[in-house]
């Protein structure tokens, strides 16, 4: 659909020509003709550039604080909080910006598969990239659907090409991504990356969702193509999230948010927005062929044939590939499943101290999902050679809003509820560090996660792990045993206990600012120091 008199005056808007919900060509159209920069790829997809910023910008992010939902939000470096005054600053910037353009772009779209919980959600922006993506990442409706939207539950005004005045009180830098809860608004100034728009919905309704008795999650899902029965992967950027839930012998629910509910898991997302460096058909065959017409290539560098180089970093080492859901031929839609199973819990340590496979019991599974752990290898420019922990509460610190206890009772109330079984997987190293210990294989990963889906896993034998007290799981098939005790796979066996004992502290140390929220039990789930 697409109309020039759309009327958007009600958001402060009064540029006549408004394109609504346009198809993907007409938008490859637009920005062919608008653009800057703007391509077609060999394999079909639209190749984009968001300019100065390549990444999601943290530190830039704002959440209005007001008397009804102040309470609610876990103010810190994560939501950092600003008044209203500052606020309609910034929309005001927004919106005499939108107004100086030739024409806008707006989106109408949903969040959410499942009906009950979804939200409606319209995206007003001056670049057609930015609503070919949108137009991936949000659950596209049917003409009738369209017909019938009527007024949205969140706005995001994407000003992104127009910097905030950092002399705007509570101003860090000319880039503002700014939420106002009560508004139901996002307001971007200062920054293009089209992640920011994923991120503010995924913000949204990660705080009405634990509202509504619901748990938000940043993990992908899997479901049983004969049960439904699903399973969650959760995991921090390199741990293998998405690229364990592509898996053909089960349906792919989502790769990155999702929720669990009363009447079991939905993805919030209609579409993925995969990494797409160093990308190969090998190595990822499902997402490869996904990257083709009516898909979004961000950042990548062409070749003189157009063809894409994944190899080549020269913009960012954040290239990435946004394309719908139903690009990937085991997707299910509408992509909802039954309530999980199995829990996973998805750590690439670097220190190659934890287990390849790992039971836990409630207790030791709350205190690793608040501590969303992983570690990744050192670089080198100021000389630091050992690995850097990552700690990122819930496995998505920078998406909440709650504060993460409560995620994680509400994770805890429906593992409990569904008998649902955690597991922890290092799919990083094993008998040393690197430079020492090997990798864990993909292949040895993939055994694992499928002996975890068939159930043989939970019949398995394990013993308790002296220092961090979980349940290593000590056979497996199709996995050698010798690398699922980590300590047996060491040389050093002093020089492991010496890093497993570091590591703990490291646990332990980032746990205290959680410890007085969490309970006795979960405070006894931690490694011994």
């Amino acid at each position: 659909m697409s109309t020039a008199s759309l009327d958007l005056s009600a958001h402060g808007l009064t540029v006549a020509e408004v394109h609504h919900n346009l198809a993907p060509s007409a938008l490859y159209e637009h920005a062919i003709r608008f653009e800057k920069d703007a391509s077609i790829a060999d394999n079909g997809a639209l190749v984009a550039y968001s300019g100065a910023k390549t990444g999601r910008s943290p530190k830039d992010k704002r959440v209005v604080e007001h008397p009804e939902s102040k309470d609610d939000v876990w103010w810190g470096p994560v939501n950092i909080p600003c008044d209203e005054h500052t606020y309609q600053i910034n929309r005001q910037r927004a919106l005499d910006y939108l107004n100086t353009r030739d024409r806008l772009y707006c989106f109408d779209g949903f969040a959410g598969w499942d009906p009950k919980y979804r939200i409606k959600v319209r995206v007003i922006c001056s670049r057609p990239y930015h609503a070919l993506f949108m137009h991936t990442m949000l659950i596209r409706p049917t003409k009738a659907e369209l017909a019938g939207f009527g007024e949205p539950d969140f706005v995001i005004f994407n000003a992104g090409a127009f910097p905030a005045n950092r002399l705007t009180t509570g101003m860090g830098s000319t880039t503002s991504v700014d939420l106002n809860i009560e508004a139901k608004e996002l307001v971007i100034l200062g920054t293009e990356y089209a992640g920011e728009m994923k991120k503010g919905v995924f913000s949204v309704a990660n705080y009405l969702a634990p509202k509504q008795g619901v748990l938000s999650m940043h993990c992908s899902a899997t479901a049983d193509k004969e049960t439904g029965a699903s399973s969650l992967l959760f995991g921090l950027s390199g741990t293998g999230k998405t690229t364990l839930s592509a898996d053909p012998k089960r349906h792919l629910i989502g790769d990155d948010e999702h929720c669990w509910s009363d009447d079991g898991i939905f993805n919030i997302e209609g579409g993925c927005y995969a990494k797409a460096i160093n990308l190969t058909p090998e190595s990822e065959p499902d997402i490869f062929q996904a990257l083709r017409f009516g898909a979004v290539l961000e950042n990548v560098v062409l070749d003189e044939d157009h063809d894409v180089d994944y190899t080549d970093t020269s913009i960012t080492l954040n290239t990435r590939g946004a394309y719908p859901i139903e690009f990937i031929a085991n997707a299910k839609i509408p992509c909802t499943a039954g309530h999980p199973t199995n829990v996973i819990f998805l750590t690439c340590d670097a220190f190659g101290v934890l287990p390849p496979v790992s039971a836990l019991s409630p207790a030791h599974a709350m205190y690793h999902f608040i501590s969303g752990y992983t570690a990744k290898v050192a670089g080198t420019e100021m000389g630091v050679t050992e690995p850097q922990t990552v700690f990122s509460p819930c496995f998505g610190g920078p998406f909440l809003v709650w504060h993460p206890s409560k995620y994680a009772e509400l994770l805890a109330e429906k593992m409990t509820k569904h008998n649902a079984r955690v597991w922890l997987v290092n799919t990083g190293w094993g008998g040393g560090g690197p430079g020492v210990g090997k990798r864990i294989s993909l292949k040895n990963t993939r055994a694992i996660i499928d002996a975890i889906h068939d159930g043989s896993l939970a019949k398995s034998k394990t013993e308790k792990d002296p220092v961090f007290g979980f349940d290593i799981v000590t056979e497996c098939p199709n996995v050698p045993s010798e690398i699922l005790i980590p300590r047996n796979a060491w040389t050093d066996k002093a020089a492991y206990d010496a890093t497993a004992k570091k590591l703990a502290g490291l646990f332990n140390k980032n746990f205290e600012t959680y410890a007085p929220g969490a309970s006795a039990e979960v405070k006894a789930a931690a490694p011994a120091a």
